[in-house]
């Protein structure tokens, strides 16, 4: 406890990544009591990489970005300080993260299929449910800022699922995603193509929309398959 303490105290002087630091121990020290310290240092990780995604690609889209800042049981997150100005900017950035973090996950994966560690594979399944979930069509999620390139009224496939997982897994994280999705709802059901503001934003050739449709399709399915496996796998009886 006292050397967390003085990593904190430490990461008071570096500035802003001083306040990603402190999150992300804090997040560490409270994961490692109920999961122990290589989970939660696992799992925290990934959480750090599929951050990173998103960071580097607002960087390369010119967006003044935030560090990633953590909350337990509820992930990272980081601060977009200006808005993309069309669609297509938005699809990226939001893309990049599930794909780093499923890249990250698929490699942790390997490694413990490949030294048989029960440990990494839990690990790698956390990292591959992340990134499913985050799939979901519906804002604030990835996969609704990912899927609006396609068209917002989409978030409405995402509403039911999101239903459907709250009657399944009910959680507090659930009904919060939902409450904070409302007004993304609003917008799509009040969504006129025809109004000289979504042309703007939304103006992107359908050769576009069709590579970012197959990429979230073929994303999404290769990590259902991946977090249904390899939970089968960690969930297998040993002998």
């Amino acid at each position: 406890m006292g050397s967390l303490l003085a990593l904190l105290f430490g990461a008071l002087k570096l500035g802003k990544a001083g306040g990603t630091l402190i999150t992300m121990l804090i997040s560490l020290g409270i994961y490692s009591m109920i999961f122990g310290w290589r989970f939660a240092l696992g799992f925290i990780g990934l959480l750090f990489v599929h951050e990173m995604g998103h960071f580097i690609a607002a960087r390369q889209r010119a967006l003044p970005v935030s560090a990633p800042t953590f909350i337990p049981f509820v992930g990272a997150w980081i601060e977009l300080k200006d808005q993309p100005m069309d669609v297509e900017t938005e699809a990226y950035v939001a893309s990049a993260g599930p794909f780093v973090g499923t890249i990250a996950a698929t490699l942790v994966y390997f490694w413990g299929s490949y030294t048989d560690s029960a440990l990494l594979l839990a690990i790698a399944y956390s990292g591959f449910f992340l990134n499913f979930f985050n799939l979901i069509p519906l804002p604030p999620l990835d996969g609704g800022r990912m899927t609006a390139i396609l068209s917002p009224r989409i978030w409405f496939v995402g509403a039911p699922l999101m239903v459907g997982m709250m009657f399944y897994s009910p959680s507090p994280l659930l009904i919060l995603i939902t409450i904070a999705a409302l007004p993304a709802l609003k917008k799509a059901w009040h969504y006129d193509p025809a109004d000289p503001d979504n042309q703007a934003y939304y103006a992107v050739p359908t050769s576009l929309r069709v590579e970012y449709g197959i990429f979230y399709l073929g994303l999404a399915a290769f990590l259902a398959v991946m977090t249904h496996a390899v939970h089968g796998m960690i969930q297998a009886p040993t002998g």
